[in-house]
């Protein structure tokens, strides 16, 4: 496999966010954006793809496969990466075959795709599910849905070392917390890692509480050996993952053209009105700091927002 060069990924630039509500609220917010550092693959993604690409690498192997739905962002870098990188890869998908603006991505980025049903997704956690897709493809190194797991969550630790750099550019000596969406929980968890309780963690969940965020947290912490963590998982699904409500497209829709940064409905736009719901709600004392992570995904937008 060919991994990128240690040039590849780019510095996030660290902005403040000026919206009326916080400045209303005393609270100064610096978003890290991470959707601009690549065009394809973009956000936490490649943060999450990072170690198991160095694990493909060691184990020999010339490709990856992996799990994902019809607008899946983690699908959606890893078949860019693979197109840009030269690797092979092969994505199982949630559901029977759609057309969707990621799925024409996928195909012709060159990813070889399997529908896999409802029923056949939801095994995906059961003991015995990729052996016949190892026996299928051999030469393939297998990656839990979303870049999940400890190697994920590994490489997103160096997310801190983005922010850490740039402080001083926003005149802060330090911070309170982070906030940031949560869909499997691993970027968190990686934060969790390199913060060993220095800063508070505020996942927004774009999933139920039942899709299993908090376990795997546990899990990948305790696979790390560091079980103890500052994290709080607050519920902003809206009902269910990538559920979209009138209220939340006219709040992305708001806050886009007071700011000027671009929001998708699955996890940023969620993530951001959930904090605003917070810091109207009195939780955070005037003063606090944040960091909001701009976890990317762009692409997703055009499964629900019309871009002029």
């Amino acid at each position: 496999m060919l991994l990128p060069s240690p040039n590849w990924l780019t510095q996030a630039p660290l902005e403040r966010l000026h919206l009326e509500w916080l400045t209303t609220a005393g609270i100064e917010v610096a978003v890290l954006r991470l959707d601009l550092i690549d065009s394809l693959v973009s956000g936490n993604k490649w943060f999450k793809l990072a170690e198991h690409l160095n694990a493909a690498e060691r184990s020999g192997a010339n490709g990856i496969i992996s799990l994902g739905g019809a607008h899946s962002n983690h699908l959606h870098a890893l078949a860019a990466a693979g197109k840009r990188l030269g690797f092979k890869t092969v994505g199982l998908l949630r559901g029977h075959p759609q057309d969707t603006p990621t799925v024409q991505d996928l195909q012709a980025f060159g990813m070889q795709l399997h529908w896999l049903g409802y029923g056949g997704y939801r095994a995906r956690h059961e003991p015995g599910f990729w052996a016949p897709w190892q026996a299928r493809y051999p030469n393939l190194h297998t990656v839990p849905e979303g870049g999940g797991g400890l190697a994920g969550a590994l490489g997103c630790a160096a997310i801190r070392q983005q922010v850490d750099a740039q402080l001083a550019n926003l005149g802060w000596e330090d911070f309170t917390a982070w906030w940031l969406a949560c869909g499997t929980g691993t970027t968190l968890a990686g934060l969790a890692l390199a913060e060993k309780g220095m800063h508070a963690l505020y996942g927004a969940l774009a999933v139920p509480d039942d899709h299993g965020v908090a376990p795997n947290i546990e899990s990948i912490l305790n696979q790390a050996a560091q079980p103890v963590a500052d994290y709080h998982l607050i519920d902003a699904s809206r009902g269910g993952f990538a559920r979209v409500d009138p209220t939340l497209l006219a709040f992305i829709e708001e806050t886009e053209q007071a700011c000027g940064i671009p929001l998708e409905p699955v996890y940023t736009g969620k993530a951001l009105l959930a904090l605003k719901q917070y810091v109207e709600s009195g939780r955070f004392a005037v003063g606090t700091r944040l960091i909001f992570i701009h976890t990317g995904g762009l692409q997703g937008r055009r499964g629900f927002i019309v871009t002029p």
